[in-house]
């Protein structure tokens, strides 16, 4: 990976320094109902204001597509932002067209936070136009993004900005690309991947760049209905992309040309309804009845995962094993994560899980504090696994893509 400079390399001191985070946080009835985002970067902001920074935010929130919509403003996370960080926040109200954040800027004093309004109030923000760029670079002296989760999207704010001024990572996105490296650019091996959710058609990308890097892959969920299915398992009504059994064939034989193997479930916990308490019983996968639904992976299956888990020394996690938000659907995710957290805390794997869902299970599997690193990313995080380029973390490492 390309060097990137840190905040170790800046002296913030009387600078005023433009900070991108992610403050994309769930609001409901005006409050932050989950502020795990915000938590992530009030080390950056802390860190930055304590060695005499001002310290200017800039964030969208949702899809205002370049107008300004009242209940798209940021102002609500303003209250649990200066919660999080123990100091006053200042929030700037703006359409980006007043002249009112520039001013607002240039007045800021060492020690001081601004909090910008959505940047997504402006219909340059998402087309990476150059000129919002500028404008964005010249709020501050230098540019920190810190903002992983917005780092696949070319935007004015988080690659526009850092062609046109110094740039550096900060605390949130360091330990990102940190904890990627270690996963996949130079992953202690073996690597296993844990791949579920309940589409192939989603992942199909992030099957074909795992195939050639990790040594084994465990496909869990729905999408592993169409895996069985296409090797001629039945799968009953299960949910099932029967269309794609050519492409899950072709993932199998790549993956062994590759000397990758793909780990499917060999038994599974099937009811005839999808919901939670349905009555169900384990059956092998060869035994699927019509009109069973496949809801969990099997105690042999999860056998195999443990033991799988038990030989690897890295592990990346992206989506849950089974149905994990029915009881008692959720066996196999649990158990697989509370396992993986086990080895991690023992100092025998180097674990990485990222994605929605995933963080809802592992969270819910108590296993999460345990894991090496659990990424918020989300989309980022998946196009990573992709192997796709994130221009936001291209345009710190001074790469053109």
């Amino acid at each position: 990976m390309p060097v990137f400079k840190t905040l170790d390399h800046l002296d913030a001191k009387g600078k005023r320094v433009v900070v991108r985070v992610d403050l994309n946080v769930p609001i409901e009835k005006g409050a932050v109902r989950d502020a795990t985002r915000i938590e992530r970067i009030v080390p950056t902001i802390r860190e930055l204001l304590d060695r005499g920074a001002a310290v200017i935010l800039l964030a969208h929130f949702d899809r205002p597509k370049g107008k300004v919509v009242p209940e798209m403003s940021l102002k609500p996370v303003e209250s649990a932002l200066e919660k999080a960080l123990g100091r006053k926040v200042d929030f700037i109200s703006t359409d980006w067209h007043d002249g009112k954040a520039l001013a607002a800027a240039k007045a800021a004093k060492p020690g001081q936070c601004l909090l910008m309004e959505n940047t997504r109030y402006h219909p340059g923000e998402e087309k990476n136009d150059e000129a919002l760029g500028k404008l964005f670079a010249s709020l501050g002296d230098v540019y920190v993004n810190d903002a992983f989760s917005a780092a696949h999207r070319a935007h004015s704010s988080t690659e526009g900005i850092a062609r046109v001024t110094q740039s550096y990572a900060g605390r949130a996105m360091e330990a990102e690309l940190k904890a990627l490296e270690a996963a996949l650019e130079k992953p202690q091996r073996p690597l296993v991947a844990v791949v579920g959710g309940a589409k192939v058609s989603t992942k199909l990308e992030l099957l074909g760049n795992l195939s050639g890097l990790a040594d084994v892959i465990v496909i869990g969920g729905g999408m592993a209905n169409t895996f069985l299915a296409a090797l001629g398992h039945p799968v009953g009504k299960s949910l099932c992309e029967h269309d794609l059994a050519p492409i899950a064939r072709d993932i199998i034989a790549t993956a062994k040309s590759k000397s990758c193997e793909i780990l499917l479930p060999v038994d599974a916990v099937v009811a005839k309804e999808f919901k939670a308490g349905s009555p169900h019983r384990v059956v092998d996968i060869a035994d699927v009845k019509a009109d069973d639904m496949i809801l969990d992976a099997g105690p042999r299956s999860i056998a195999a995962i443990k033991a799988a888990f038990d030989k690897a020394r890295t592990l990346v996690w992206n989506g849950p094993l089974g149905a994990f938000e029915l009881k008692p659907f959720d066996v196999a995710t649990n158990e697989a994560a509370r396992h993986a957290a086990a080895l991690t805390k023992a100092g025998k794997l180097v674990s990485i899980a990222g994605g929605g869902d995933t963080v809802a299970a592992l969270s819910e599997a108590s296993a999460a504090d345990d894991f090496t690193y659990i990424s918020t990313a989300g989309g980022a995080f998946l196009e990573w696994l992709e192997g796709k380029p994130l221009p936001g973390v291209d345009a710190l490492r001074g790469v053109t893509t």
